[in-house]
């Protein structure tokens, strides 16, 4: 239910932001987009302004501290399953090309944390679900249950914010609680498009159309 008086359990309410959330978070998916398109320069690129972030570099470890076994299993398979030629002539050894591979999409995954990092920097929680709740809000005559979308995805954000106990992988394997209740008040911030907020995704997305098909 949206609501407009003060916080009550089990409600949303919106308030105002400067910046358009929604438009942010295309921006947001424009780069994610770019950085799969784009060798290791490229990712320098994009990943070293985001470091200077305050915040970033923190939120960014604390994700690597989390994916750091998704990670090494994504490099083992590809180096290891990429046919040509073994390392240094060795049965045992990876290949050259499955390790060229890995290294790439290692430093993709790298770059999508990254920026994973940036974006609840800059949105935070609530800014993300804001700007997710601009971005679906067409489809709600469609009949998309967009409180529902948005209830679940404060849960799952708040996983990804709050420090996971020791053993808690073991919980989730067998269905026990985790602990984590989530927000008793979901907070969107709302405001009107403005043409600033209409033209940066689109020009941002035709440079990406641009750069993949020249």
């Amino acid at each position: 239910m949206i609501g407009t008086g003060g916080p009550i359990r089990g409600r949303l309410y919106f308030e105002v932001s400067v910046l358009h959330p929604s438009a942010l978070l295309l921006l947001w998916m424009i780069g994610v987009l770019g950085s799969q398109h784009v060798s290791h320069p490229g990712h320098i690129v994009l990943v070293v302004p985001l470091f200077f972030l305050p915040g970033v570099t923190r939120h960014w470890l604390g994700f690597l501290r989390r994916t750091r076994l998704l990670l090494l299993s994504l490099w083992l398979i590809l180096a290891y399953h990429t046919p040509g030629e073994a390392l240094e002539g060795y049965a045992w050894a990876p290949t050259y090309e499955g390790m060229a591979e890995a290294n790439l999409h290692a430093m993709r995954l790298l770059v999508l944390l990254a920026c994973v990092a940036w974006l609840f920097v800059r949105l935070g929680r609530s800014g993300i679900i804001a700007g997710l709740w601009g971005l679906c809000s067409p489809f709600a005559r469609f009949g998309i249950d967009l409180e529902r979308l948005v209830v679940r995805l404060s849960l799952v954000l708040g996983q990804l914010e709050a420090p996971l106990p020791k053993g808690a992988w073991r919980n989730m394997l067998t269905g026990e609680p985790g602990g984590f209740d989530g927000l008793n008040v979901i907070r969107i911030e709302a405001q009107a498009l403005t043409l600033p907020d209409l033209l940066l995704p689109v020009v941002a997305f035709s440079a990406f159309l641009f750069g993949i098909l020249w």
